[in-house]
């Protein structure tokens, strides 16, 4: 499957033959080579990767190192260290591991990366389990970044772990890419009280009408930060004295799709006027919210607040 412009596979066999230009080794924060991956590693691209490595280690639990890939037909291997001497993990250092690889296959400017099961050789962590973190991590990665990488392989060397992770990864990311994206989306908006009244503006994209305030929350946006910056982009104010007041989740509110918003009430500071996707903006008294015809369910929001006056 693909996301953005990069490939996603999960392949049966062995990470020493995968064609990538970089493979990653499940490794101790030593960075010394033992069994497992490792070993295989070694013993294909010669000793020269672990003298490479360990000079660059010890390293942080969930960090990561590249060393040249010695007789490997990759460039580069990358040592992602999931455990410590102890060989235990635990989530947090296959989500680490994971994340910092693929930062440092974006420095390498490498176009494909090679991934074993990271935590599941002789950190005995849990297959399906580091399926969907390491899954999680490069959903995370690609929607962030502006990535190099054109190729994200999974390599497992049996038929059992191969069908884990082509459910965990391959399944895990359809359902996340496809239902969830389908909505429900995340909205906010902003009763901005003013001395002279709330301030609402004139909509210009259908649905047409009068509105509070507000629009979609972007990818990595609180919703504090969220509905700062639509009141900012819509009405010049900023925000002060911020406090949520309800959040509304009727399918039906949205006549485009399904939307769950979070309205705030909050005070504005500077003078208001129309940005450039609103066609007006006004200040009304709460006495003159039934004489309008507000989108969405706006109105029934200014009724609620209304009761609380």
């Amino acid at each position: 499957m693909k996301i953005k412009n990069t490939e996603i596979k999960v392949v049966l066999g062995d990470i020493t033959e995968v064609r990538a230009d970089a493979i990653v080794n499940a490794a101790n924060n030593k960075l010394v080579m033992g069994a497992g991956v490792a070993g295989a590693i070694k013993k294909k691209g010669g000793r020269v990767i672990e003298e490479e490595a360990v000079k660059k280690g010890p390293i942080k639990i969930g960090e990561a190192v590249a060393t040249s890939a010695g007789e490997l037909a990759a460039k580069y291997v990358i040592h992602a260290a999931t455990m410590g001497m102890d060989f235990q993990t635990d989530e947090t250092n296959i989500r680490d591991a994971c994340r910092n690889s693929l930062k440092l296959a974006e420095e390498l400017k490498v176009s494909s990366i090679a991934f074993p099961a990271l935590g599941c050789g002789t950190g005995g962590f849990p297959l399906l389990a580091s399926a969907k973190i390491m899954a999680q991590e490069c959903l995370r990665h690609l929607r962030q970044e502006c990535s190099t990488l054109k190729e994200i392989i999974f390599c497992l060397r049996d038929r059992e772990a191969f069908a884990v992770f082509n459910k965990g990864v391959l399944g895990y990311l359809e359902y996340v890419t496809t239902k969830l994206s389908a909505g429900p989306f995340v909205t906010v908006d902003a009763i901005i009280e003013l001395p002279e009244g709330i301030v609402i503006i004139q909509r210009s994209n259908p649905p047409f009408g009068w509105a509070l305030p507000g629009g979609f929350v972007d990818y990595g946006e609180s919703l504090e930060d969220a509905v700062k910056r639509e009141a900012k982009e819509e009405t010049n104010l900023d925000l002060t004295e911020v406090k949520q007041f309800h959040t509304y989740s009727d399918p039906r509110r949205d006549p485009r799709f399904h939307t769950v918003g979070t309205v705030f009430v909050a005070k504005g500071k500077g003078s208001p006027k129309a940005g450039d996707d609103a066609a007006g903006l006004k200040i009304i008294k709460l006495s003159q919210v039934e004489k309008l015809d507000f989108a969405f369910d706006h109105k029934k929001i200014l009724e609620d607040y209304l009761k609380t006056k």
